[in-house]
């Protein structure tokens, strides 16, 4: 008695899904050759010429490469920090005003220099040059304002200090 006949099974039917079968297998056979070879590239990429031992090695290297960055990252910071306030205490904003502070003299020797800081405090040192000398006088700036009479020029030179950009 033959195995067909004791299932009730065609052998024509028998023949037709194993054939369905092969070619689905082989369907999947080759979509995994695809695979396994997209991941052999990627593999290979990812390795390179190295072996699994020298791989350890360059990631060991690249950690410590990270460690370094994150410890000069904080010392750059911790710098920056430090001259960020280092800066409120210089001199940021500049006016100069350049002029004739007598008749008889020529050329603009005498000036007016207005120095602040970021909160708009400072001087103003006022220059005037004379046939006799030169005459120096400095006012203290706070918030912008002086408690001392300001001459035009060293006021010209404030407002410059205090519009400098």
């Amino acid at each position: 008695m033959n195995l067909c006949d004791y299932f009730g099974i065609e052998l024509e039917y028998l023949v037709w899904g194993l054939a369905g079968a092969v070619v689905l297998l082989l369907l999947l056979l080759l979509i995994n050759m695809c695979m396994i070879g997209k991941l052999k590239k990627k593999y290979k990429k990812f390795m390179g010429d190295t072996d699994a031992k020298s791989l350890e090695e360059k990631i060991e290297e690249r950690l410590e490469q990270l460690n370094d960055l994150v410890e000069s990252h904080y010392t750059n910071k911790s710098k920056i920090e430090k001259l960020e306030s280092q800066m409120n205490v210089t001199f940021q904003k500049i006016g100069l005003v350049k002029y004739d502070a007598f008749n008889e003299m020529g050329g603009k020797l005498s000036f007016s220099l207005a120095l602040l800081n970021e909160k708009d405090d400072g001087f103003v040192i006022n220059a005037m040059h004379s046939r006799e000398g030169c005459y120096t006088y400095i006012k203290e700036i706070i918030a912008g304002k002086s408690i001392i009479v300001l001459a035009s020029e060293e006021k010209e030179a404030l407002d410059m200090a205090l519009n400098y950009k």
